[in-house]
């Protein structure tokens, strides 16, 4: 007879073969077999005290390594407090493999503890079909090995996202015949263009008069900044992105715009608004970023034409008429049009950079930025207290390498960073954007330090986040994880205060208050609790110095800074100011 082993020992040697480093998860009965498992083998499991921390942290790995985040978690509440983690990944087009426990497979439909069954036997997978690229439930241990080569496959190839692998706990401890994960997933070389296509576009940008690349989070995915560079470069075409495509162009380079939409920046606005032709690669011209489709604010197409580059056929043509959609890689199709631009005007690259800075667009596109910059300069060097956002963000750049990583949440801190933050190293801006997840930051970091031990990790969050799961600490202190949490700390839900104050008068439901005074969570104590170092900012001076000291000091560290709850300033529109009225 054939020699066999326990399923998931196999499962876990398998993982090492496909160079998976890491899994996040949370304990639970039905995956015990795994953990045993994992704890005999290279790869490395942190626990975390909630599975939403999990998802983010895989999900901020994923992002930072390049590599699928795997996240293994029990059934039941493990997979709902997962659910929001995993969705948000889905919506960034994040590649995560879920593992998730099961009840035994004996006892579908009687209802075991922890059992899904409302309206079908043991269906607890059937939470995750909105938003996962592919679910699978292991019926037969024969199938796991097929099924969790597919759910790598899947998770990394065409748009990338989550799949969900749900594991019935008998079968983790059923026995397979050894070598029976004998498959591993497939090398894909990734969809690109023909030259014929690529000259196309190329002449298209060459002939405008007033062209525009929009760049989306796929550039990044695709690791094409270098390429979009090189196209907008060749054909003197000024570039401006989405919220995940920050960073895509350097924030110096004098061709960038900025971000577009609701907090987007004026210049870039009014070019995509006036632009006769856009090609926009690798976005969903999502509403945040395309002022609610407002032909008024950012787009106006048509009378503007639009060719469209992106990795998923469903997103071509879907918010704006598509006059040439392209599926395919970001980087092999900026690759291919940059080639066919230097062919048809070789003698752009040969001009002097002093002659290419004094020219009307680059300067056009210098006085703008400086001109919307303007309004907040003045408080870079603030000494208000509780500090400005602005002083906050001075201090961060200042402190931080430029390698290193900046991890947000939503609210002030993603769309002011977003908005004003120079960024000048490809992908070391990591932001939630489709879902917003609250709590995404605190967690997310978590998972970018462990794929990137060797450079700063600084997760520049609220209040509102970071309060919401502060095990994050604790998480860090058990795995040793050196991360640098900057809490801006303005008693609020800032954003939506300040929403709720501009229309109503008054920011209900949205301050932080105790007996009718701002309440603040003393966050350096939490901090201090679990063992990390906790610094209390007691004037905007101390800031700096305080950041400064968290890096060098490789220790988990929260900074609690009192800032003043100011809105990020809106060039751009969103539709729900229209939606709001006030009654009685």
């Amino acid at each position: 007879m054939a020699e066999t082993r326990i399923a998931a020992y196999q499962l876990v040697e398998y993982l090492e073969r496909l160079g998976v480093e890491v899994v996040f998860g949370l304990t639970g009965h039905t995956i015990i077999a795994m953990l045993d498992a994992l704890g005999h083998s290279k790869v490395r499991f942190i626990t975390t005290r909630h599975e939403q921390v999990a998802a983010h942290a895989a999900d901020g790995y994923a992002r930072a390594s390049g590599k699928p985040g795997v996240l293994l978690t029990h059934l039941g509440p493990g997979l709902t407090n997962a659910a929001t983690g995993v969705a948000n990944a889905a919506l960034d087009s994040i590649p995560l493999v879920v593992i998730a426990g099961d009840v035994p497979s004996y006892y579908f439909g009687r209802h075991p503890h922890q059992e899904v069954n409302l309206h079908l036997d043991g269906d607890q997978f059937e939470v995750y079909r909105p938003f996962c690229k592919r679910i699978y439930r292991v019926d037969r241990v024969a199938d796991l090995p097929r099924i969790v080569e597919r759910a790598f496959h899947l998770s990394q190839t065409g748009r990338p996202g989550p799949v969900l692998v749900d594991v019935p706990m008998d079968i983790f401890s059923t026995d397979l015949p050894v070598g029976a994960f004998d498959k591993t997933p497939a090398s894909i070389a990734p969809p690109t263009i023909d030259p014929a296509t690529a000259e196309k576009i190329a002449r298209a940008l060459a002939d405008a008069e007033r062209p525009v690349i929009y760049a989306g989070g796929g550039v990044h995915a695709a690791r094409a900044t270098s390429e979009l560079a090189a196209l907008a470069e060749a054909l003197e075409i000024p570039v401006a992105h989405t919220l995940m495509g920050k960073g895509s162009l350097r924030e110096d380079h004098p061709l960038l715009l900025g971000m577009t939409g609701f907090w987007g920046t004026p210049i870039a606005n009014e070019m995509c608004r006036t632009a006769d032709l856009i090609l926009a690669v690798g976005t969903r011209l999502a509403e945040a970023n395309s002022s609610s489709w407002d032909p008024r604010y950012t787009f106006q197409i048509p009378p503007t034409r639009l060719m469209h580059i992106d990795i998923d056929p469903a997103e071509i043509g879907r918010n704006f008429p598509t006059e040439f959609g392209v599926v395919a890689d970001a980087k092999n199709a900026l690759g291919l049009i940059a080639q066919a631009a230097k062919h048809l005007h070789p003698s752009t690259s040969l001009r002097s950079a002093q002659d290419a800075n004094a020219s009307p667009l680059r300067q056009k596109i210098a006085r703008g930025r400086q001109e919307f910059a303007a309004n907040w300069a003045g408080y870079y060097d603030s000494d208000q207290y509780p500090l400005r956002p602005e002083r906050i963000l001075g201090e961060v750049r200042k402190a931080l390498p430029e390698d290193g990583f900046l991890v947000t949440d939503v609210g002030w801190n993603k769309n002011g960073v977003a908005q004003q933050f120079p960024i000048t190293i490809p992908g070391t801006f990591i932001t939630p954007s489709g879902l917003a997840t609250m709590g995404f930051g605190p967690a997310a970091a978590l998972g970018v330090k462990i794929a990137q031990p060797n450079r700063a990790v600084l997760a520049l969050i609220g209040d509102g986040a970071f309060s919401s799961n502060m095990s994050v600490v604790a998480t860090a202190m058990e795995a040793e994880i050196p991360v640098v949490w900057l809490v801006m700390d303005n008693a609020a839900f800032g954003t939506i205060a300040g929403l709720e104050k501009a229309h109503y008068g008054w920011s209900f439901g949205c301050l932080f208050e105790s007996e009718g005074k701002e309440y603040r969570v003393a966050y350096a104590d939490v901090a201090r609790a679990c063992g990390a170092q906790g610094i209390f900012i007691r004037a905007a001076k101390d800031l700096g110095p305080a950041l400064r000291d968290a890096f060098a000091s490789g220790l988990p560290t929260v900074i609690h800074a009192p800032m003043e709850n100011v809105p990020t300033p809106t060039p751009g529109y969103w539709n729900i100011n229209d939606i709001y009225r006030k009654g009685e």
